[in-house]
Parts: C-alpha cells; sequence; structure tokens
C-alpha cells in the first residue's frame, strides 16, 4: 500500500541506504513514488507479479492497508507468489485475534508473519517510528537492522525490539492506543476544568500547558495540545478549536482494549472512561437537548480564580492520573504475557515507547528504570519510587476530583483514575456484599476468609433470635 503511511515509510527506509520497492493498484501512487527524492533507491510497481519478481529472496514484504478484511485479501493476493520462507509484515491496526488467525494460517504454509505496531503518525513514518514486531526470533533477526536503522531513537537506543511471539505485536500496540485514549481525554478534561471552571483564556491555557510540558509532564500529547490551544487559521481573529465540533471519532483500537482488559479480567477504568466519552460525544443532539432541559446547577464552589497554588495542584492530579493510566496499560499487557505465554519485556517495552509514538512521554523513563530495578514487577504501584510518586500527587488528584464534582463538571478519567487507585490498595473491598447477593438469588456459593471450600446459604430461613 502506497498511501501516507506506506509511502513515508517506504521512503524513511530508502534513506538509511536500502533498495525498497513499493506496490499499489493506483498507478497515481506508484507515479509518485518513482518520482520521489530517493528515486534511485526506490521502484514503484502498478503490477502485483512484477512488484514481487523484483525482491531478493527470502523476500520480505510489509502491508500497510486498513484493517480487517482487506488485509485477508492482500494475503490471498500475494500467497500464490510467494515463497516458503518469506516473511510477510501487518504493519496495520489489525485486532490481535485476527493477526494470531493469520499467523497460524501461514505458519502451516512455512510462510514467517508478524504483526508489528507502528507508532507516530505519517511524521514517525518517514523519519522514525516507534515499531512493535511480534512473530519468531528467527524471521525478527532477518529484518532487526532495518528496523532498528528506520526507528525513532531515544538516547541513541532504538525504539523497536522484538515484542514476543504470534500477535504480541498488534496486542502491544492495542494496549498504547488505549493507553493514547486515556491521556488524550484527561488532556480535554483538563482543558475543560481550565476553560469552563476557571474561565481562563486560551493564551493562558497555552502557557500553563507549555510550562508543564517543560517538567515532568513532558509528553508528544501535551505538546501538541499546547500548539492546537494557540492556533488561528489565516485571516481569522478566533481560534480554531472553538470551531471543531465536538464530537470524537475513533478507529476502533481503545474499544478493544477495553473489551480485551474485560476477558483478560484486567481492569482498566481510565480506558474504559475514555472510549466511554468519545461514544457519548457522538449523542449531540440529545446533549443539546438535554442541556437545555437539565441546566447545570450554580456551581458556587468554583474555584473561580486561577491561582499558582491551584495550577500547580491540577499538575500534580493530571501526573498522578498519568501515572495511573500507565500502570493500567503495563498490568493489561502482564495478564495478557501470562495468559498467552508471550515472555514480554515491559522494560523493553517502556523503553520503545520513549520516542517516534503518540504517547511519548517523560514518565516513560520512570517506568523504563522500575523494571531495571525489578524485571518481574507485577504492578508499577508496586515500585518503590513510583509509590513515592503517588503518595505525594493524590491529594491534589482528590481535591481537583472533588473541586470538580462541586462545580458540577465531569471529569471522568480523572475520577477513575483515583479510584483504580483507591480500590486497588483496598485490603478489603464491599464485594463480599455481591457475593452473598449472588449466592441469595442464584445459590452462586461463596467463600470465607476463615473456612477452605465453598458454602451456600438458605437465606431466606428464619434467623434464630
Amino acid at each position: 500500500g502506497l498511501g501516507t503511511m506506506g509511502k513515508n515509510l517506504l521512503l524513511n527506509i530508502a534513506d538509511k541506504g536500502y533498495a525498497i520497492a513499493g506496490y499499489d493498484k493506483n498507478p497515481d501512487a506508484a507515479k509518485e513514488l518513482n518520482s520521489a527524492e530517493a528515486s534511485e533507491k526506490v521502484k514503484g510497481f502498478t503490477d502485483l507479479q512484477e512488484f514481487v519478481a523484483s525482491l531478493q529472496q527470502p523476500r520480505t514484504i510489509i502491508m500497510l492497508v486498513p484493517a480487517g478484511k482487506i488485509v485477508d485479501y492482500v494475503i490471498a493476493d500475494l500467497k500464490p507468489l510467494i515463497n516458503k520462507g518469506d516473511l510477510l509484515i501487518d504493519g496495520g491496526n489489525s485486532k490481535f485475534t485476527d493477526t494470531e488467525r493469520r499467523s497460524k494460517a501461514l505458519e502451516e504454509e512455512g510462510i514467517h508473519f508478524f504483526g508489528m505496531g507502528i507508532s507516530g503518525g505519517e511524521e514517525g513514518a518517514r523519519h522514525g517510528p516507534s515499531l512493535m514486531p511480534g512473530g519468531t526470533q528467527d524471521a525478527y533477526e532477518r529484518v532487526r537492522p532495518i528496523l532498528e536503522d528506520i526507528a525513532a531513537k531515544a538516547q541513541t537506543e532504538p525504539c523497536v525490539a522484538y515484542i514476543g511471539p504470534g500477535a504480541s505485536g498488534h496486542f502491544v500496540k492495542m494496549v498504547h492506543n488505549g493507553i493514547e485514549y486515556a491521556q488524550m481525554q484527561l488532556l480535554a478534561e483538563t482543558y475543560d476544568l481550565l476553560k469552563n471552571n476557571l474561565n481562563l483564556p486560551y493564551s493562558e491555557i497555552h502557557l500553563t500547558f507549555k510550562r508543564w510540558n517543560e517538567g515532568r509532564l513532558k509528553s508528544y500529547l501535551l505538546e501538541i495540545s499546547r500548539d492546537i490551544l494557540s492556533f488561528k487559521e489565516s485571516g481569522s481573529d478566533g481560534y480554531l478549536l472553538d470551531e471543531i465540533r465536538d464530537v470524537a471519532k475513533s478507529k476502533g483500537t481503545g474499544k478493544w482494549t477495553s473489551q480485551f482488559a474485560m476477558d483478560l479480567q484486567a481492569p482498566v477504568p481510565s480506558i474504559d472512561a475514555a472510549v466511554s466519552m468519545r461514544d457519548l460525544s457522538k449523542y449531540k443532539p440529545l446533549r443539546t437537548a438535554l442541556a437545555a432541559s437539565h441546566p447545570k446547577l450554580d456551581a458556587s464552589d468554583k474555584p473561580g480564580v486561577a491561582t499558582d497554588a491551584y495550577l500547580e495542584q491540577l499538575e500534580q492530579a493530571l501526573y498522578f492520573s498519568m501515572i495511573s493510566t500507565f500502570g493500567q496499560g503495563m498490568h493489561l499487557l502482564a495478564r495478557a504475557s501470562e495468559e498467552y505465554n508471550w515472555n514480554l519485556n515491559l522494560g523493553d517495552i517502556a523503553k520503545i515507547w520513549r520516542a517516534g509514538c503518540i504517547i511519548r512521554a517523560e514518565f516513560l523513563e520512570v517506568i523504563s528504570a522500575a523494571f531495571q530495578r525489578d524485571v518481574h514487577l507485577p504492578h508499577l504501584f508496586q515500585d518503590i519510587e513510583i509509590r513515592k510518586l503517588l503518595a505525594s500527587t493524590q491529594p491534589a488528584a482528590r481535591s481537583i476530583v472533588s473541586d470538580a464534582i462541586h462545580s458540577d463538571l465531569s471529569l471522568p478519567v480523572f475520577s477513575a483514575s483515583l479510584n483504580y487507585y483507591n480500590s486497588l490498595r483496598s485490603r478489603r473491598l464491599p464485594t463480599n456484599l455481591i457475593q452473598a447477593q449472588r449466592d441469595y438469588f442464584g445459590a452462586h456459593t461463596y467463600e470465607k476468609s476463615d473456612h477452605e471450600g465453598t458454602f451456600h446459604t438458605d437465606w431466606s430461613a428464619p434467623i434464630d433470635s
């Protein structure tokens, strides 16, 4: 595929000195590739058979096409033209279960298949993405030099690593995208609070984000949010952000993260809330009607003034919530690694997210250091340094969420991030009542804290006084 991502990735590879070929059914796309600046190392084709024949054997073919059935169609077109030992790489955002199915089917025919997550958008593809390849170790070694050359660099280290067998690469990319959903929503909630609760002008919100991005909150998503908040179209006095409709779209990877997390019984409530808010935003007519019939409360408790102390509290709350969302995502990866026998190296995954990808952030250095201290760390919250960070920032998170509730403002991902922390560190949860309820209406039995085995009670029987 020679769309924006495919073309840019090919030119990135050519820039590193490799001769490459590209194929697209669209003759204009192939023509554009042939006229590219790296044309002496690049050849574009519109005939699939000629394209495959031009490749050195054993061949390596990267597919950059939309996820879904089209991947199967492309594989079906390629299979008669390739040989045993060739390697197909799906660089799209495919569902990991589809990748697992394709990998097993092609393995039976002696063809290697990789699901490789690619993050960084078109800019990353052209100048250095974060790459998450999963498949056989031998096939990875064949392409490792190329992938290391084209990947983004974090402190000179390439942002690519062998993720693991099967569909592990696409699973890791899916979780990356789930974390991305949560952190985008966190920044949207922060913007909402600053604009509608503190009545800050865009210029002040821009400066606040700029200042935060120079500290421990430094991240790509905060950086682009800072830029968006100062953007005006040529000839316009107003900010473009005010003209953008408040209906968020998605391509499904956040939803998949929530779905598969539930299958693995690994709670990711911040990601769940972010997915739900994108869905809720789509009900614009209903929201408009309810806004008229259910007016907001008179929020007399609004902070009113964006004091330095309050903004410092908000920075701490945002940092706390960032830690929580990363903690949820990394725990989901740990559960998947255990369930699917992938033996994921979570420290390596944190390292390859430090540059090139959408969720790159200063905090990933903290995560990487945590897994250097304990490669088998069950949860980020158990790391001694992260425990200190959570302890120092959680009071601010509580205060910000509480203020928002009193001000009739919704901060669903801030709240979910805090509630996840509160619940996960609870020695005893009220779920004993749920077990009793299940036994009462369905005889599902329950366990006792002080006795082995399972028990059932006839809850309607008279109680001896």
